[in-house]
């Protein structure tokens, strides 16, 4: 009987557990599939139409165009920051006369079958904006050192203004994606798509899959160009720039299933808003004409594009060489799209941090309160920069992405975001030690500099600054970079 009387106690112990455990309470999170990645911007000064291309090397290959229009220049690095140093080799040059021979705008290298390839726009000495699409054919293993070899133009349907070609692949399928002007259209150039035969020559008739209609696409010109494709989660993302090239240049997407029929129009859907444009508060004006690589450990993607950091433009935006190539991470929402956030200040890229034992929720500010919720938005509500302590050097401080010279600080013991005032108190109370997570050595904790052995950690989803004792409490006091 009182064997019995045991056993029932603990199969009730364990009923009581399993409730305690069951699906509402929090669940221990692992190691983030995408950390977070650390990259100073600019990355190039007078670079535009900017490209990053990892390849099977271990290095990172950049082109863009140079703003004397006049030639090809290629940078490699083994990692993204490094670019910003690497020497530049002038691959190619253009021609003295005729075709090939003015307006060298936005190449882009693709390595294919063995081989180096550059696709680039160049205009005629005879005609500046007989703007056309060329490729070059580079031999050897380094394009820097590479023997290149003029392959000619890309024909397509009509001998008319063209430009910005990239090429991918889906589903074993080589494409190319271009930008032209459409004689019957009353516009200045839509987008396309045909397959290819071989790198320089397009199979079968291009389909028009996107032209500028949209209020967005239309200010100063009626623009769709500087297409970039990516793929996640069974999608093809295209971007693409639209409006002139000034501060109303931005991003627009379109998106297709990667097993529909890529030639079709009718498989493509266009995003009625852009995706990334102009930011007043980060002073980046004219976001456009993006790429796309990897980080170095291969786990998040990352968006290169070009920008100025000025709105105010005198005379014609192509004449002022001051856009600059810069890069930061791409996040990927709930529903498998492409989040871009906005145009990160210059400076140390933000990161995001979620919560150890709730890892869909992200530290945010809502309304000025800091707190964790899951699927933000905007995203920049969950970026934070983590730069040298307002207080003094081995701190840290965490400003906000979206409003620069604010910063995470405990007030009352709650954590806020809050202006810099330039006080001495207010920059201890927005200054942490960081630490190795308490739950979790892999994460991270930050301790008040001000108040010894209390961390920033959430309650009830609300961010305080307490001293963790319990296993939960370093649990809500641990958070990972993303």
């Amino acid at each position: 009987m009182r064997r019995n009387a045991v056993r029932l106690l603990l199969a009730a112990l364990v009923a009581m557990a399993a409730c305690l455990t069951g699906p509402g309470s929090a669940a221990h999170a692992a190691v983030p599939d995408s950390p977070a990645v650390t990259y100073t911007n600019p990355i190039a000064e007078k670079r535009a139409d900017p490209q990053i291309y990892r390849h099977t090397d271990g290095y990172y290959y950049f082109t863009a165009t140079v703003p004397e229009y006049d030639r090809i220049v290629l940078r490699r690095a083994t990692t993204i920051q490094g670019l910003s140093t690497a020497p530049e080799t002038t691959i190619w040059t253009k021609h003295t006369s005729g075709v090939m021979g003015a307006h060298i705008w936005a190449p882009e290298i693709h390595y294919i079958d063995g081989k180096w390839y550059v696709y680039f726009a160049a205009g005629s000495t005879s005609d500046v904006w007989a703007i056309r699409m060329y490729v070059l054919e580079g031999t050897g293993a380094n394009p820097l050192t590479a023997t290149w070899t003029e392959k000619g133009q890309i024909k397509t349907t009509w001998e008319s203004f063209s430009l910005d070609s990239t090429t991918f692949v889906v589903n074993g399928v080589r494409y190319l994606a271009w930008a032209q002007r459409n004689p019957s259209e009353d516009n200045n150039t839509s987008l396309f798509i045909a397959k290819l035969a071989n790198p320089w020559t397009i199979s079968g008739t291009p389909a028009e899959i996107s032209q500028p209609t949209l209020s967005w696409e239309t200010v100063g010109y009626k623009v769709n160009e500087g297409l970039a494709v990516i793929q996640h989660g069974g999608k093809v993302f295209m971007t693409y720039s639209a409006s002139a090239t000034d501060a109303n240049y931005c991003l627009g997407m379109l998106t297709a299933s990667a097993t529909a029929d890529l030639t079709d129009p009718a498989s493509w859907s266009k995003g009625s808003q852009p995706v990334f444009k102009s930011n007043d508060s980060t002073s980046q004006y004219g976001p456009g004409h993006n790429s796309f690589t990897v980080s170095e450990d291969g786990k998040s993607d990352i968006l290169v594009y070009h920008d100025r950091s000025y709105k105010d433009i005198t005379g014609d935006p192509l004449n002022d060489p001051n856009r600059r190539t810069r890069v930061q991470k791409i996040y990927w929402k709930a529903d498998g799209t492409p989040d871009f956030g906005i145009p990160v200040a210059d400076g140390v890229s933000p990161q995001r941090f979620s919560s150890y034992n709730y890892p869909d929720r992200f530290i945010r500010h809502y309304d000025y309160r800091a707190k964790i919720e899951a699927n933000v938005s905007p995203l920049a509500d969950s970026q934070f920069r983590v730069v040298t302590g307002l207080a003094g050097s081995g701190t840290v401080s965490l400003e906000s992405a979206d409003y620069p010279g604010y910063y995470l600080r405990h007030k009352n013991f709650e954590v806020w975001l809050e202006k810099n005032d330039g006080t001495t108190a207010f920059a201890s109370d927005a200054t942490f030690y960081r630490r190795a997570g308490l739950s979790d050595s892999a994460g991270v904790s930050y301790e008040s500099y001000n108040y010894a052995g209390r961390y920033i950690r959430h309650y009830n989803y609300l961010l305080y600054v307490q001293t963790p004792s319990t296993a939960t409490d370093k649990g809500d006091a641990t958070f990972y970079g993303q």
